[in-house]
């Protein structure tokens, strides 16, 4: 593959992005709306650090109005992600084998999951409302006399619209528009009816779980079963339903939230420029032309990128053309070099600025820069437990040299010369700097960092390559936008079930129920590492950091954990939920990107699973893996 091949097969269109007919570019102004709230989050962090030394004050309040912002970028950005089918599910997303469901009659399992969402939708929004209703009354400003409550009211007109859409999804005659919309609009104000009939009146949750379930495998998008989850708990105690809503408010403007979009968008302007193709050349360069030097570059690239784009997928769609090739070049099998691309790739996630590790620091109360040290040690642990254990170092005895002949190595062609490819690269290099070094100095807050890492993204590829034109950016923040906004709402709906399975008191009784019957620090220590990979197997990483964390932390800290190692083990076991079905979403993206099947990919990713498993243990039995460096460098919490 040619370097401009390699290029465009890392910057082509995929099909869901391709242009859109008149009638879907009238809907785009979701897409428009989220994209300027996430640009504004940019510019806004920016311009207040160049106006205090100079003005001597900034923008007026300008971290509640960028906080705020991310309100509207996740609403607005849910409705494109929906638009675009990217909505999670349990099977990964709105679609089947990476295509739209086709424009015929939808299955029956599916328009019940779509039924149930919409009618879901339609309380949120409700229950958004009487939030919104509240503050108004409050009457309280945001900025420049903006009223919070202007703000606050896109969270009911976007579950309002996400309600309608989705229930369109299940009209009997998929062609038809109004019926679509009828229908849509009908189950929706179901929901609306139920919040503002019932609202108060203690009911059965039974019921709503049993359908719950059947929707969630159904194909229901995951924000509306936890959602319906966390409405029907709320409902069989009788409490105000605006406390789901309260949750999702509450999440979506945490003052360290804004960093997960902003680090977000600029992973997605290196993935989507010639970033990838030039660290890829780096890498070859530093670790050599060989066999074993392609696999370390790659597992290494694969790991850093995800810390970067903030998701595993991204990265297999980003460099998995690129990688797969140089891999067969060297006499690599296709079958292992799949494996090491896709089991590689979910490493990254203990690596900063991933945005899992700064949503554990968020739940968990630790400071970020605390949670961006404390990973690097365990991240280089798990990639040299991968490489050795998982096997990919080492020729099998079944493989043929036939792979090497058909694939011949590299040798022919020249080695990329180290100084030229340092420099080809340089923006891309400095880029760790200016992120981590800008929050672990503390001349910038999480917000800000973030902030300027983006806007270091888009002037490099901009100025600097000459590679992002302003359509290449709109694409940037609109996935941005629709990645973050599907992951803040799982994020807002597993709040508002995690606060109230605490104020049933479940983290009391299960310290209790956990120390009588596992005794041992160690033996916990196992059995937390068994549990998890089960868990990322079913759940979404993001919920489960929201629902699971504050329920195990104070299970953990019971036995002598540090906050910071736990989290270090969360997520390195979290790591093996990428590669496991149902929820292992790096398998169907490398199905989706290589053309097999995703039975064949979750074979191949057995040995990386146990090699996995094996480095979470090793991180778990040595905390100073993870609690050392940021005690040597006096950052602990």
């Amino acid at each position: 593959m040619s370097p401009t091949s390699e290029t465009q097969s890392l910057t082509a269109t995929p099909p869901e992005s391709q242009p859109e007919t008149p009638r879907q570019s009238a809907w785009a102004i979701d897409e428009w709306l989220s994209s300027a709230a996430l640009a504004l989050m940019v510019l806004i962090p920016v311009i207040e650090i160049a106006m205090r030394p100079w003005m001597g004050r900034g923008i007026e309040n300008a971290s509640v109005l960028v906080q705020h912002l991310g309100l509207v970028l996740t609403m607005w950005g849910a409705l494109a992600a929906e638009r675009h089918g990217h909505l999670t599910t349990m099977g990964g997303g709105m679609r089947r084998n990476g295509e739209l469901p086709s424009s015929g009659v939808n299955p029956w399992p599916q328009r019940l999951a779509h039924g149930l969402a919409a009618l879901v939708c339609g309380m949120l929004a409700m229950s958004s409302w009487r939030l919104v209703d509240s503050e108004r009354e409050a009457a309280q400003v945001l900025a420049y006399g903006i009223p919070v409550w202007w703000v606050q009211a896109s969270m009911p007109l976007g579950f309002a619209l996400l309600g309608a859409k989705l229930g369109a999804r299940c009209a009997l005659f998929a062609r038809a528009m109004p019926v679509q919309w009828l229908t849509g609009l009908a189950l929706a104000l179901c929901g609306v009816a139920l919040v503002a009939q019932f609202d108060g009146t203690a009911f059965s949750a039974w019921p709503a779980f049993m359908l719950l379930c059947v929707a969630l495998f159904a194909g229901a998008p995951i924000f509306a079963v936890l959602g319906g989850l966390a409405l029907a708990l709320f409902w069989q105690d009788g409490m105000p339903l605006a406390s789901v809503s309260l949750s999702h408010y509450q999440i979506t403007v945490n003052p360290s939230l804004p960093a997960l979009p902003l680090f977000t968008l600029a992973g997605l302007v290196f993935a989507r420029t010639g970033a990838a193709q030039r660290l890829g050349t780096l890498f070859v360069a530093l670790l050599g032309h060989g066999a074993k030097g392609t696999v370390l570059a790659t597992a290494l690239m694969c790991s850093c990128f995800t810390a970067f784009t903030g998701g595993s997928g991204v990265t297999i769609l980003a460099l998995g053309g690129l990688l797969l090739p140089l891999l067969l070049k060297v006499g690599y099998p296709e079958k292992r070099g799949i494996s090491l691309v896709t089991s590689a790739s979910a490493l990254g996630v203990l690596l900063a600025p991933s945005v899992p590790l700064i949503m554990y620091a968020i739940m968990a109360r630790v400071p970020i820069n605390t949670m961006f040290l404390a990973g690097l040690l365990p991240a280089l642990v798990m990639v040299a437990f991968l490489l050795v254990f998982g096997g990919y170092l080492r020729r099998s005895r079944g493989e043929s040299m036939s792979d090497a002949a058909l694939n011949p190595p590299l040798s022919l062609t020249p080695r990329p010369l180290l100084w030229p490819s340092v420099w080809a690269a340089k923006w891309e290099i400095l880029a760790p700097v200016v992120a981590i070094g800008s929050l672990v100095s503390g001349l910038a807050t999480p917000t800000e960092s973030a902030a300027v890492t983006a806007l270091y993204a888009i002037l490099t590829q901009a100025w600097g390559h000459r590679e992002l034109g302003w359509r290449l950016l709109f694409k940037c923040l609109s996935e941005s936008a629709q990645i973050i906004g599907g992951v803040l709402l799982i994020l807002g709906m597993a709040l508002a079930l995690t606060n109230f399975l605490i104020d049933a008191g479940i983290p009391d009784a299960a310290i209790e129920a956990v120390q009588g019957a596992i005794p041992d620090k160690f033996l916990f220590l196992l059995a937390l590492t068994a549990f998890l990979l089960l868990a990322g197997a079913l759940m979404e990483i993001y919920a489960a950091i929201v629902v699971l964390v504050p329920l195990l932390l104070p299970v953990a800290m019971s036995y002598g954990i540090d906050p910071v190692h736990f989290g270090i083990i969360f997520l390195a076991a979290m790591e093996m939920g990428f590669l496991c079905p149902p929820a292992g979403m790096n398998i169907y993206f490398s199905s989706a990107m290589f053309k097999k099947p995703v039975s064949e990919v979750a074979v191949a990713v057995l040995p990386a699973l146990f090699a996995i498993f094996l480095g979470t243990l090793a991180i778990a039995s040595v905390p100073w893996l993870a609690t050392g460096l940021p005690r040597l460098l006096g950052a602990s919490a």
